[in-house]
């Protein structure tokens, strides 16, 4: 049971959780501890259950999941958050993001894709959608023009183009296993490149590398 992934969903329509409840039910490494109906509720079952991932519709009465987010961050809580959304708008992506949420997911997500997000989160890495990858990838791109000629990179900050390519990888949502299999290269290898990145960017997640990718218009 030490590798099962313990998770608690947070949602006020209840054929939602239901739903999902149904699909996770088969998963032999995924169990349900905890659900809640509004933002407040939510942080109350995360302390008493101290889950490793929180499953959060983005919105909710009394506290919204971007509240939510941003409260459990403040307090250093270390669970592993995906956003749940039927919206797929730039607003509410980046704010998520900047809260600390680990990935994005919209509602009308396959069943695949909605276990392979869990799954990558759960291990650390990050998930978006492949149309909130492009909202992603579009912002970086778009500061990084307006930014290139005020914040030239730094003699010092030179990155390599096998750490280029895996900066991209990891804004457009990819994590190490995934990374591995678009190089072609080991996941150790992939790992090691990911975290001789951060410490060269002295970064320490998604959102702060992808505000020096943009201050250094390094893609």
């Amino acid at each position: 049971m030490s590798n099962t992934i313990r998770v608690v969903l947070a949602d006020d329509h209840v054929f939602v959780r239901d739903g999902i409840k149904s699909l996770l039910e088969n998963e032999a490494n995924i169990e349900v501890v905890g659900e809640a109906t509004d933002g407040v509720e939510a942080l109350k079952i995360v302390e008493k259950t101290k889950p490793d991932l929180l499953i959060l519709d983005i919105r909710m009465p009394n506290m919204t999941g971007i509240e939510v987010v941003e409260k459990l961050r403040s307090e250093n809580n270390p669970v592993k958050i995906v956003m749940l959304s039927m919206h797929e708008s730039e607003e509410y992506v980046l704010k998520s993001i900047k809260a600390g949420a680990d990935g994005y997911l919209l509602k009308g997500s396959s069943k695949e894709e909605f276990l392979k997000a869990l799954h990558s989160v759960s291990d650390g890495g990050k998930y978006f959608s492949g149309d909130i990858s492009s909202i992603l990838i579009g912002q970086l791109s778009n500061s990084s023009v307006a930014t290139e000629k005020k914040n030239p990179i730094d003699e010092d900050l030179t990155i390599t183009k096998r750490e280029k390519e895996i900066l991209k990888l990891l804004l457009s949502g990819k994590g190490n296993k995934e990374i591995a299999e678009a190089l072609e290269i080991s996941k150790r290898t992939a790992e090691v490149h990911r975290f001789n990145l951060m410490k060269k960017l002295k970064v320490k997640n998604l959102m702060e590398l992808s505000n020096k990718a943009t201050e250094y218009a390094l893609i």
